[in-house]
C-alpha cells in the first residue's frame, strides 16, 4: 500500500469504527468507495479518514444517518450559509429534549413501583403487580 493510504482495519482502528460499519457506510453512500490495491484490498486516504471521523462524531452525538448525510452534503459547500445546518441541529436538540423528558417519566414510574414494594413475598410484590396485565 502506498504511503499515506490506510487499510480498512487501520481506518477502523483510527476512527473506532468496525469494519462492517465502514462497508455499510460505503454501501449507503456516506463514504465513497476507496481505490483498490493490486491485491484487491481497499486503500483509504486521509479524506476517507476525515469523512469517517465526521460521521462517527455526528453519530456519537445521536444524529440519524439521514441527518449525517444532510450535514455532509451541506458541509461540502463551504461558502453556503449555515442556517440549514443550524436547523438540523435544533431539530436534533428538540428530539434529545423529548427523549430526556420520556426518560424522566420512565424514571418516576420505576421509582414509584419500587417505593410501593414492601419487600414481602412475590405474591404481594407491587412491582410484579404493576407489570402484570
Amino acid at each position: 500500500m502506498q504511503a499515506g493510504n490506510l487499510s480498512i482495519g487501520d481506518l477502523g482502528h483510527q476512527t473506532g469504527t468496525k469494519v462492517e460499519t465502514i462497508r455499510y457506510y460505503e454501501r449507503i453512500g456516506l463514504l465513497s468507495a476507496p481505490a483498490r490495491t493490486a491485491g484487491n484490498y481497499r486503500s483509504y486516504t486521509k479524506d476517507h479518514l476525515n469523512r469517517l471521523s465526521f460521521i462517527r462524531r455526528a453519530r456519537d452525538l445521536g444524529f440519524s444517518l439521514e441527518q449525517v448525510r444532510a450535514l455532509l452534503d451541506l458541509s461540502d459547500d463551504r461558502k453556503r450559509s449555515c442556517s440549514a445546518i443550524d436547523t438540523i441541529a435544533k431539530e436534533h436538540l428538540s428530539e434529545v429534549d423529548r427523549k430526556i423528558a420520556d426518560l424522566k417519566a420512565l424514571r418516576r414510574e420505576l421509582n414509584n413501583m419500587i417505593t410501593q414494594c414492601s419487600c414481602g413475598t412475590v405474591a404481594d410484590c407491587r412491582i410484579i403487580d404493576s407489570l402484570s396485565p
